[in-house]
């Protein structure tokens, strides 16, 4: 599978689960002052996940592109990266963890296919 298609499986497989699939923020955010660039999926959510209403429901997924420069001398050992894509869904009350870990497990193994054996989830 290629980027594109993990992307578009993704999408449909959060929207199947009743999210709305929001554009992405741009990779400069210009309402934010306290970050110079987008960081993490969940940045542009962030009022919403503190509490305001987003005006398109309460179960989102995104694919957002992200850059980081903070761990700029740790990229090339196979951990970091400075300009990523995140791909996220959303929750704001409608589930929590427990529910985000099935879906997520049934994405892996049912649509990326990856054996189910060598997963292991850890959750704080």
């Amino acid at each position: 599978m290629n980027t594109q298609e993990i992307r578009q499986k993704y999408l449909e497989f959060c929207q199947r689960n009743g999210h709305v699939v929001i554009e992405r923020a741009p990779l400069i955010l210009h309402n934010d002052p306290t970050t110079l660039f987008t960081g993490s999926g969940m940045q542009p959510l962030l009022p919403y996940l503190l509490g305001q209403d987003h005006p398109q429901g309460t179960k989102l997924a995104d694919s957002q592109t992200c850059l980081r420069a903070q761990d700029i001398e740790d990229v090339g050992d196979n951990r970091h990266t400075t300009f990523f894509e995140m791909l996220g869904n959303w929750s704001m009350g409608e589930y929590f963890k427990r529910q985000q870990i099935e879906w997520f497990f049934e994405f892996l193994t049912e649509i990326v296919g990856l054996d189910p054996h060598k997963i292991y989830v850890s959750c704080f």
